[in-house]
């Protein structure tokens, strides 16, 4: 059976987390390969009671790991979680949020596509999560075309299955600590012409907590991605045509 870890990062999410448990454990039991599957949910340093709800939970639920760590950003805290898949013996790796805006009965149409595919992401065709982060998804969207001559449907979509021993060959290109660390693994994976799928999702207003995002945050991750992106890019031009000479 297909060991599965569903990663799911959380900072400061007291009024949601208790939810998203109850949401997600099932999906993770039901393909639990024999109690080695994971629901594996990591704290970024959260200043509320998220750890603590989360260490009361996990006392009646086996396959729920949760991990305490130093605040890092949302990036960071995604490749610490794929990481840790990875080094588990995970074959695969399942992402979204603890904010409570993906649905889990969406989940198995993606797990029966698992074999046909190194990754199928959510494709977020009809949001309700407000004109400002549909209007950031657009930018990252112009960005991406510009910096790496692609197209990408939805790079940031927080509902993503991946083949594990596919994104342990990409995790090198992403820079350590990068907040856009998901956009880079949809962009490895379209530049490097790998199988990808996407298949429309609901996208749920947050649920509960504080909305992070803000005009000021959002130009100063901008200009920082601008900077990694086209760095990375000159990476993954040069390794193509290296291939291509080989």
């Amino acid at each position: 059976m297909d060991k599965l870890y569903i990663v799911i990062p959380a900072y400061n999410e007291a009024e949601n987390i208790q939810k998203v448990i109850d949401e997600w454990y099932p999906i993770v039991k039901a393909h639990q390969a024999g109690g080695e599957s994971c629901l594996l949910i990591i704290d970024d340093g959260s200043k509320d009671e998220t750890y603590s709800i989360l260490c009361e939970m996990k006392k009646s639920r086996p396959l729920l790991k949760a991990i305490s760590k130093q605040n890092e950003g949302h990036g960071a805290t995604l490749l610490y979680g794929y990481q840790y898949a990875i080094e588990h013996g995970a074959d695969y790796i399942f992402q979204t949020d603890s904010d409570g805006q993906t649905r889990p009965e969406e989940f198995d149409s993606f797990w029966e596509k698992r074999k046909g595919y190194d990754m199928v992401i959510g494709n977020r065709n009809k949001r309700q999560d407000g004109w400002l982060r549909i209007f950031v998804t657009k930018v990252l969207k112009l960005v991406i075309a510009i910096c790496f001559k692609i197209r990408v449907k939805d790079a940031n979509t927080p509902f993503r299955l991946m083949r594990a021993e596919v994104l342990r060959e990409e995790m090198p290109y992403i820079p350590k600590g990068f907040h856009l660390s998901n956009v880079l693994i949809a962009v490895i994976f379209e530049k490097k012409k790998r199988d990808v799928l996407y298949l429309p999702i609901t996208f749920k207003p947050r649920q509960g907590g504080v909305n992070s995002i803000n005009m000021r945050r959002i130009w100063s991750i901008g200009i920082r991605a601008v900077k990694d992106f086209s760095a990375l890019n000159k990476v993954l031009e040069e390794m193509g045509e290296k291939r291509h000479v080989t």
